[in-house]
């Protein structure tokens, strides 16, 4: 892919303003919020069964997380990824904890089946979606970034998704059409304080959905290479947050604060300094 402009693409998201139906988990539900906010989209964390569906009709994006499923979410995110998928609206899945529990595994391996934009998880989650792993302990991944390469370019042949792998250097990785190659984006920066805030995986699964959301109102495909774009430049808002924040904090709840605020602030230069590698890879037969 070319390489990526970054600034158009946050731009996108603040002019377009893009709602969100977020069905996430409990623990991170005010958290995805604020950051939907400082952004630039819109959140609406409806996902009850009874108005699910209805709601996915006008959101501009839907994030899936079943990291405290209930049924009633469990019910809520069929409807709406049915809709989703019907009207050509992106949506995200951030597997949390597949492989962990079994029922859990199986109704987050259902939703993989059902064509979603992007995935987005640790490696131990993406490992285990894609079948070459057992899953992390708990919500914390066990295996490195480089480790699931393979199984992340197998998963996105799979699934026809974008699938992203959170780490010290997130990899956003997108299967060719051949189903034999991979193309691999490497996105450093960021802070070793992001994992010890709750939500930060979990918000930006939702802002990946935004990115893709703004693209989609600005007329690009949300396949190939412009939703490859969109899901590196969420990536890349993120990294550069995190980086700005770690200037002035020092541990996670002064951290969590400046965060967020580097969110919303975040300037043109920043964005711009977060470095990006690109390679290609081999998807395993």
């Amino acid at each position: 892919m070319a390489t990526p402009d970054i600034v158009k693409a946050r731009n996108r998201v603040r002019s377009s303003q893009p709602l969100i139906q977020c069905i996430t988990n409990t623990v991170v539900q005010q958290y995805t919020a604020n950051v939907l906010l400082a952004v630039g989209a819109s959140p609406a964390m409806l996902d009850h069964e009874a108005d699910a569906a209805q709601f996915a009709a006008v959101a501009s994006g839907v994030i899936i997380n079943f990291g405290t499923a209930s049924s009633q979410q469990f019910l809520a995110a069929d409807a709406a990824i049915e809709v989703a998928v019907s009207a050509g609206t992106p949506w995200v899945l951030d597997p949390v904890s597949v492989g962990g529990v079994d029922y859990r595994t199986s109704r987050i391996r259902a939703a993989a089946r059902r064509n979603p934009t992007a995935v987005r998880g640790n490696a131990s989650e993406i490992a285990a979606l894609a079948g070459m792993g057992l899953g992390g302990r708990g919500v914390d991944a066990t295996d490195s970034v480089d480790d699931v390469i393979g199984a992340a370019a197998a998963l996105s042949s799979a699934t026809g998704a974008v699938v992203a792998v959170s780490g010290e250097v997130d990899a956003i990785v997108l299967a060719g059409p051949d189903g034999r190659s991979a193309q691999v984006v490497r996105v450093g920066g960021g802070h070793p304080l992001m994992p010890l805030v709750i939500g930060n995986g979990c918000s930006l699964a939702a802002v990946t959905s935004a990115y893709l959301a703004a693209a989609k109102s600005a007329g690009l495909p949300i396949t190939g290479a412009s939703a490859l774009e969109a899901v590196v430049a969420a990536h890349v808002h993120f990294a550069a947050a995190g980086h700005t924040a770690a200037q002035t904090a020092q541990a996670p709840g002064s951290f969590a604060v400046a965060f967020m605020d580097a969110l919303y602030t975040v300037g043109d230069a920043e964005l711009e300094a977060v470095d990006l590698r690109f390679e290609p890879t081999e998807v395993p037969a």
